[in-house]
């Protein structure tokens, strides 16, 4: 049998190849297409080095980039064929391919980019981070209570713009040596001011219940997903009611895993078919859009797994439930807001809409609330982040014209030659 796996794999590698061919050629065509971008005219860099599947760390970031490019114009350098061809067709903002080195020399070399703003911590940031005289910025793509939010990776960067006092406390935790006071700027979250997408239904006086459940996960320590123990009892309560809207957003990878969870996911859907059928003017929603954000909005409660989603919602300052793991071996971190959250039990899911009264009248849990959303995202008001992440830019661009000014007699910098010794190799490695 090994000479059929040999094959697959073969055929496999063609395949891939094959695909790999048809997005570059897409994509030179949708270079050909938008011309060359002018020279000496972005102030502001963000860079993205990875390709189209992780390009949800972006779109977080894509209505903040197009106000800011307002003021001080905005570019995406884009490193990966297959993300770069996604951002020239959505991104709001310029994209620049910059595949190899040389690419990315040349581009630094036509433009005058004070700032870098970067939205992961992929290991080729180095290849950007090498080039000084500009501040090199870590903004991250969310804001939750995960290992990855108190990586010492932070110390890489000039500058971190982080969420609120939960960020700063956990860093303080684990960074030593670090200047919080200068290098970390609270901003809030200001994606919250940008909730993106129309919603797909009238404003009639239906309570907006939005259930956006996580995956099954692929270790026990990661079973958070409530779909098959929480979603059906709980979708069909909510359809019940004709006082209610049921928005349901699973997960893109809810059930690959896991066959009695995927039967459950199309169980609700479904359920909401049918529902929809015996009462049109319901509207309820099996949301699989790319946008995130009307759902957020437009949610009178949301009901949620151990995700980050948990954080989305919490920066809106509107009511939410987290469904308690059904899996004991679920890890959950509880030095933070979920040590206060208002948990929903899978024995709870077949009456959610008694528990979402009670969370409704619950003086108490508003008040939980809003203190717990003020420690992540300080004031969560419209606007005010924005404010924040437009102040953070400005002082950086202050401090960056005036360290200019006190370096303003020193020699050139040689660049390329520096390339070959840092990449070990051509200007044209990727």
């Amino acid at each position: 049998m090994g000479w059929v796996n040999d094959a697959k794999l073969g055929l496999g590698a063609v395949r891939e190849l094959l695909a790999a061919r048809a997005v570059r050629s897409k994509l030179a065509r949708q270079l050909a297409a938008r011309g060359e971008l002018p020279r000496l005219r972005y102030e502001i860099g963000v860079y993205f080095a990875d390709p189209e599947v992780n390009l949800y760390q972006m779109r977080q970031w894509y209505g903040p980039l197009a106000e800011l490019d307002r003021t001080h114009p905005v570019v995406v350098l884009s490193r990966n064929p297959g993300g770069s061809s996604a951002l020239l067709e959505e991104s709001p903002v310029p994209v620049a391919h910059v595949r190899t080195v040389r690419q990315l020399e040349d581009f630094i070399d036509a433009q005058e980019l004070k700032i870098v703003l970067y939205v992961n911590q992929n290991a080729r940031n180095f290849q950007m981070m090498r080039y000084g005289r500009r501040w090199h910025v870590f903004v991250n793509h969310g804001e939750s209570d995960k290992m990855y939010m108190t990586t010492n990776q932070f110390k890489a960067y000039d500058y971190a713009l982080v969420a609120g006092d939960a960020a700063l406390s956990r860093l303080k935790r684990v960074l030593w040596d670090y200047d919080f006071d200068k290098r970390a700027l609270p901003i809030g979250r200001p994606q919250a001011d940008h909730l993106a997408g129309t919603v797909p239904f009238p404003r009639d006086g239906r309570t907006v219940v939005l259930y956006a459940p996580t995956w099954e996960g692929d270790r026990a320590a990661a079973h958070y997903g409530s779909i098959a123990s929480h979603g059906v009892a709980l979708a069909r309560d909510v359809l019940s009611s004709p006082n209610h809207r049921l928005v349901y957003r699973p997960h893109p990878r809810s059930g690959v895993l896991d066959p009695a969870y995927a039967a459950a996911n199309r169980e609700i859907v479904a359920a909401i078919a049918e529902a929809n059928r015996a009462d049109p003017g319901a509207h309820h929603v099996h949301d699989t859009g790319a946008e995130l954000g009307w759902q957020l909005a437009v949610a009178d409660v949301a009901i949620v797994d151990v995700s980050a989603m948990v954080y989305d919602r919490l920066a809106t300052g509107k009511p939410l439930l987290v469904t308690r793991p059904a899996d004991p071996a679920a890890e959950i971190d509880t030095g933070g807001y979920l040590s206060d959250a208002e948990w929903l039990d899978s024995t709870e899911a077949s009456t959610v809409l008694e528990r979402l009264d009670e969370l409704d009248h619950d003086s108490a849990a508003g008040v939980r609330l809003h203190r717990w959303v003020e420690h992540y995202f300080g004031d969560t008001s419209p606007g005010v982040a924005t404010a924040r992440f437009h102040a953070a830019i400005e002082h950086l661009l202050a401090e960056w014209n005036r360290h200019a000014a006190l370096h303003a007699h020193d020699g050139p910098v040689e660049l390329r030659e520096s390339a070959r010794t840092a990449q070990g190799g051509t200007h044209d490695e990727v």
